[in-house]
Parts: structure tokens; sequence; C-alpha cells
């Protein structure tokens, strides 16, 4: 079976476009959009077919989020928080600075953190992987709107919507005993009950490396375990209506609002001990998402936020 999906045409211009406050448009043609949901329902559906056939928790499917930060646990050291807050408490999603005061980063990290906090109060967005059109690693990934989930007996894949972002978690396997760093790192994985576990270090550094959307940096020594399991409908929506409150909402359409069946939970652990002095745990809540639309980046040599040139890498001669 064949299915078409057009390229997206994005108009370079010199508007300033917040990242953080929506995504970049879509130019798909009306046939094209039931191309690409077409494709959406059918991989879902045989990823569910598989997940029930070797007795693991159904988690296969299309998911969606209301907000692109991390929500806080119950208890122990959470995610970094945005300084900058609205009048109603909320988080100023448009002006972005980490919270460089939190006790638990090392001194070069809140530095860090303060210096793109500076930027970004000037008005301007500082560069991060997305904008960039970069590869986007873990746990940054995280932050994106929309997830597919893929389960199979020997690999579960995450598929993310912005930019052709994929995970391949390797099941019931070890790390090798050397790890060549890469924009996703080694992922493991094994179900411990209803739970998905995945286990992911190797995750390369590069420019515009970071690991939230307040540019917090990390170091070769990250190690990430994501546990994803399945949650009642309701709980789903409370949880994820407190996230969009306490963090702020983004514009556009990616969870089915009317679907109250069942929610998807993720609590993901980090670990530097270069930039944290403690590991940290931050909630992602998922609900059922909706049908895709194709979200890349332009092929362009400018950033498509600021209209600057990002100093894109360049070669003196050809390579081949």
């Amino acid at each position: 079976m064949f299915f078409r999906v057009s390229r997206m045409r994005i108009k370079q211009d010199n508007i300033h476009r917040r990242v953080n406050a929506r995504l970049p448009g879509s130019c798909l043609r009306g046939s094209d959009k039931i191309w690409v949901a077409a494709f959406a329902l059918t991989i879902g559906a045989v990823a569910q077919a598989d997940a029930a056939g070797h007795g693991v928790p159904n988690m296969a499917g299309s998911w969606g989020r209301l907000s692109v930060d991390f929500e806080q646990p119950a208890s122990g050291p959470g995610p970094v928080t945005n300084l900058n807050r609205r009048p109603d408490g909320s988080s100023n999603g448009a002006r972005r600075v980490g919270n460089y005061n939190d006790p638990n980063l090392s001194p070069a990290a809140a530095g860090e953190l303060k210096r793109l906090g500076a930027i970004s109060l000037t008005g301007e967005t500082f560069p991060n992987p997305q904008n960039q059109c970069r590869p986007q690693g873990v746990p940054y990934v995280l932050w994106q709107l929309g997830m597919q989930l893929l389960q199979n007996k020997d690999e579960v894949t995450l598929l993310y919507l912005v930019d052709h972002q994929v995970r391949h978690v390797r099941m019931n396997r070890q790390h090798p005993a050397h790890v060549v760093p890469s924009w996703s790192g080694d992922s493991i994985g094994h179900y411990e009950g209803d739970t998905l576990v995945v286990d992911t270090v190797g995750v390369k550094y590069g420019p515009f490396s970071m690991m939230d959307q307040y540019g917090t940096p990390y170091s070769p020594a990250l190690h990430v375990i994501e546990r994803y399991r399945l949650i009642d409908g309701m709980a789903a929506k409370v949880a994820a209506e407190r996230a969009m409150r306490e963090n702020g909402g983004v514009m556009g359409s990616f969870v089915d609002l009317n679907d109250t069946s069942r929610g998807l939970q993720v609590e993901v652990t980090v670990e530097d001990p270069a930039i944290f002095r403690k590991p940290w745990t931050g909630i992602v809540t998922y609900r059922p998402g909706l049908p895709w639309l194709e979200y890349i980046c332009a092929e362009s040599p400018y950033d498509y936020v600021t209209g600057k040139n990002p100093q894109l890498p360049t070669a003196a001669k050809a390579d081949f």
C-alpha cells in the first residue's frame, strides 16, 4: 500500500513568530490531509494489533499535548520553571526565563539559563533545536505536541509531529559497552507490569543542544528514564488542563478534547551530575490526538523566527 504526502511549502518572511506560541503552518491541500490521516490510522491499527498479540499494555496510537513544558512531580526536585510569569501566575511562554536560582542547578547551568533568559526578555527568541531545524535530543523532544507510539515485540517506535523526529527503542536489550553518541541517544526498553520503561544514554551534544524550552544544557553523562503508563481519561483531562493553566497553552489543535477514553502519562527522570546536584523528575500528560498535518522546517539559510542568518555549516569544497 502506498501513501502520498505533499511537501509543505513555507513562505519565508521577516515577521517575528514565537515558536513557543505557535507552530509553523502547513500548506497541505485537502486531499493530502486525507492521505496523512489515513496513513496515521493505518500504522496505528497495525501497531495496536501487534501490541495486543504480545500481552503488553496497548499504548499504541496517536497522542497529543496542550502544553510544551514538563509538569511538576508530586514531590522531590522537578524541572526548570519560568521565572517570567503573567499576572494570573501562569508561565509567560513568549518571554522564557529559566529559573537560574534553582538550587539544583550547577553554577555553569545557572549562568547559561540567565544568559538565554536575558535574550528572551528583549523580545528575541534564542536559538534552539526546533527553530534552527536541528535534531531534537532526549528529553528536549518531549516538548512536541503530537506523538505516535508504535509497539511490536522487539522495538517501540516514537514518532513526533514536527520535523520528522523519530526514536527507536530496542526492547529487552542492553546498552552497548561503548555507546556511540547520537542525537536520540541509545534507547532500550522493557515492561514492568503496566508500565513501559525507556532508558536512554549517549545523547550527542552540539550547537544549540538543550534539554528543555529554557535552554538548560546537558553533558555526555546525561541519563534519562521514561516511564509510560495508561491512565484514566478524566484524570488525563484534569492533569493536562492544569498543566496548560500553569505553564501556558499553545495555538493549534493537537488533542481530541471530546475523547476522555484514556490518557498516557510519562514520568521522566533526568540525571546529569555535571548539570544537576540531584536527579529530577518531570511529567508529560498525553490525551488522544487528532490526525496530523505535516510540519517541517523550510530549507532556507535563514531561521524562520527572526529571519537572521543562523550561520549554517558550509564547506570550502564539495566532498564528492
